[in-house]
């Protein structure tokens, strides 16, 4: 009866590990489905033209803020790791 049940909780934590995986794997792909740039007949011409696809950006990036940012993030002090 043991082995009954240890097969049985067995077999329910493999099919849970597979809907879970299968569940992870749909919304990775959903993900990547949404952030892949969709290239269509005009995008194909633009590249057989001039050998480049150009996209434009939803918004440019400030320099400034990148720059600020970056000075902040290398300004800020660590922890120094343990020695053991």
């Amino acid at each position: 009866m043991l082995y009954f049940t240890i097969a049985l909780l067995s077999a329910f934590m493999v099919g849970l590990v597979g809907a879970s995986g299968l569940r992870l794997r749909g919304r990775i792909r959903r993900r990547l489905a949404r952030s892949m740039p969709m290239v269509d007949d005009r995008a194909v011409k633009q590249i057989l033209e001039t050998g480049v696809l150009t996209a434009e950006d939803d918004e440019p990036l400030d320099q400034d803020e990148i720059d600020e940012e970056e000075r902040r993030f290398w300004s800020e002090r660590w922890d120094e790791p343990e020695e053991r």
